[in-house]
This record gives structure tokens, C-alpha cells and sequence, in this order.
């Protein structure tokens, strides 16, 4: 199977979870949108080209003549065929269930830049954007990731215990996005996470990431995507 990844060519954003999970599995995809004209066909799958389930926005995933969209969504359907879940569905239900929860913190984190709309510039929302990243860093994001340190407390060394899944990975991902746009807050908070932190080591040394991450496929942060970083919000 050749997976084709649609998603937006400029950032990492919500597809980087997914690409994270290919790369690690050595899948074949082609990331259609930063192909020529690639654009253009995302657009039209959207708007209803070729199926009655048309995706509300991008990140989605064609296998075959299958489209499947949202995050977690993609990730539930790739894991047993990427042998990045279990086969048994508990299993698979209880990493699903860890996914959707990454799901929440990345709406939050999207939060601290746009709070008020996304329709309007980070400028147009600055003075509501540092009184929500003040909470978000003193009370959410250590609820979040502490919630994932005390999952790797009770198994480790990965979230399902001693096998890598794709949930790992997206922890990887917040970790470094969350490193990029908070280092000054990030130095306070993993102080208390060092189940968390070595996941995100684990993953990075893996072969195929490690590689990934050194290529031209891996799109620096920069601030159009999720994780952005204002110097006045890291406090």
C-alpha cells in the first residue's frame, strides 16, 4: 500500500502526528499537497471529488479508494497496519483513547496564539493571548503532561509498556513543539517529567525518525503552524 497524506505543504501542524507514524514504519506516502498541483487536488477531495464523505479539513489520509480524516482517526486506522498498536481491542481502544486526549492539548496549545479566533492575526489578539498562555502554562500543560507521566509510571517505558506505539510518537511531538514555543517555560515544567522527556529521547534516536528529522520531510517550526513561539508569552 502507497498512503497518500494530504495536508498543508508549509507546516507541520496536525499532519506532523501523522507523518511521524509513516516515517517510523517506513511506509510508503506521498505528501500530496507540496507536490505541484498537489494544492489544487487537496482542495477538490474536499470539496466532494470522487466521494460522499468529503473531509472537513485536512489532515486526511487516502489508502486505496478509502479517505480518512482527523488525527486520531488516521492514527486508529494505520496503527495495526503500521504495527504501531495492539491487535487485541482493548488495546487499541486505550490508545485511541490516549490519542483523542494529545487531540485536546493540541487545541489548547493552538489556543495560546489564537485564543479569541482564528481568523485573526496573533497582533489582533495579543493582550487575550498572554493572559490564556499564563494559565495554560501554570495549570494546563503540567496537567497534561503529567497525566502522560503517571501513564508511563504505571507501565513504561512507553505508554503501552514495553512496545513503542504511535501514541509515543505524538508525545515525542509535543515535547519538541512544545520546547520550540515555551523553552523557558518547558526548562520549569520537565522538571517533573522525566518518564515524558525520556520517551521523547527514545523516539528521536530511532533510526528512520532520526532520519527523518535530518531531512528536507521535516518541516522546521516556524510561526503559521501549531507551536509558535512569542518570546512575550513564555513566561
Amino acid at each position: 500500500m502507497r498512503y497518500r497524506l494530504y495536508y498543508w505543504p508549509e507546516i507541520q501542524g496536525r499532519g506532523e502526528f501523522v507523518r511521524l507514524a509513516l516515517e517510523d514504519a517506513g511506509a510508503a506516502y506521498d505528501d500530496v499537497a507540496r507536490s505541484k498541483a498537489g494544492m489544487a487536488e487537496m482542495m477538490a477531495v474536499m470539496n466532494g471529488k470522487g466521494g460522499q464523505h468529503p473531509p472537513f479539513a485536512p489532515p486526511f489520509l487516502e489508502a486505496g479508494k478509502l479517505v480518512v480524516a482527523q488525527v486520531a482517526n488516521i492514527l486508529f486506522f494505520l496503527g495495526p497496519r503500521l504495527k504501531l498498536a495492539p491487535r487485541d481491542e482493548a488495546g487499541r481502544l486505550w490508545l485511541h483513547q490516549l490519542q483523542l486526549t494529545v487531540t485536546d492539548f493540541v487545541k489548547e496549545i493552538h489556543d495560546t496564539h489564537h485564543p479569541i479566533a482564528g481568523s485573526l492575526y496573533y497582533d489582533d489578539q495579543k493582550t487575550e493571548a498572554k493572559r490564556f498562555t499564563h494559565y495554560f502554562l501554570k495549570d494546563r500543560a503540567p496537567k497534561y503532561l503529567g497525566y502522560f507521566e503517571r501513564v508511563l509510571a504505571s507501565g513504561g517505558p512507553y505508554l503501552l509498556g514495553r512496545r513503542l506505539s504511535y501514541g509515543d510518537l505524538s508525545l515525542f511531538q509535543l515535547v519538541a513543539g512544545l520546547r520550540y514555543a515555551f523553552p523557558a517555560a518547558m526548562q520549569r515544567i520537565e522538571r517533573k517529567l522525566p518518564r515524558v522527556v525520556a520517551v521523547h529521547d527514545k523516539v528521536a534516536a530511532r533510526p528512520r525518525i532520526q532520519a527523518y528529522l535530518a531531512s528536507k520531510r521535516r518541516l522546521p517550526f516556524n510561526e503559521w503552524g501549531i507551536f509558535r513561539h512569542y518570546a512575550e508569552l513564555d513566561s
